[in-house]
C-alpha cells in the first residue's frame, strides 16, 4: 500500500462534496492507495502544463467531472493537493487549478525538507 496525504485545501473542498461525490472519489483513492504511481488512464491522467513533472490528476465522474490535482512525493507519498468539478468548464479549471496546486505542492516540499523528511537534493526545483 502506497501512503495518501492531503492539504486543508483538499480537506475543505472534500467536506463539501456530497456523500455520493465522496464514495466515488473514496474509491479512486483507495485505487491509488493500491496500486500507486503507476495508475494509469482512465483514473489519473498527466498535468502537462505544471512546474512540477509528476503532477497528476485523479479522475471521477460521479456527479460531475470531478478531478484531484496530486503528486508523488520524493518518499513516494502521494498528495491530494486540490479538487474541483471541472463540468462545463473544461480548461478555465485548469487555468486557475494547476497554478494553484504548483504553489501547494511547492509550500509541501519546504515543510518535508524544514522538517527534515527528505534531503533538499531530493526535492525538485
Amino acid at each position: 500500500m502506497w501512503d495518501v496525504e492531503y492539504t486543508n485545501e483538499f480537506e475543505e473542498w472534500w467536506l463539501g462534496l456530497t456523500q455520493e461525490q465522496q464514495e466515488a472519489l473514496d474509491d479512486r483513492v483507495m485505487l491509488l492507495a493500491e496500486v500507486g504511481p503507476g495508475l494509469k488512464r482512465p483514473v489519473v491522467g498527466l498535468i502537462k502544463a505544471s512546474r512540477h513533472a509528476n503532477m497528476k490528476e485523479l479522475r471521477a465522474s460521479k456527479g460531475g467531472a470531478l478531478r484531484v490535482l496530486f503528486a508523488f512525493d520524493p518518499r513516494r507519498h502521494a498528495i491530494l493537493l486540490l479538487g474541483g468539478d471541472k463540468s462545463g468548464q473544461w480548461e478555465e479549471w485548469y487555468r486557475w487549478a494547476i497554478p494553484a496546486a504548483d504553489d501547494l505542492y511547492d509550500t509541501y516540499l519546504k515543510e518535508l525538507t524544514q522538517e527534515e523528511l527528505v534531503e533538499n537534493d531530493d526535492v525538485e526545483s
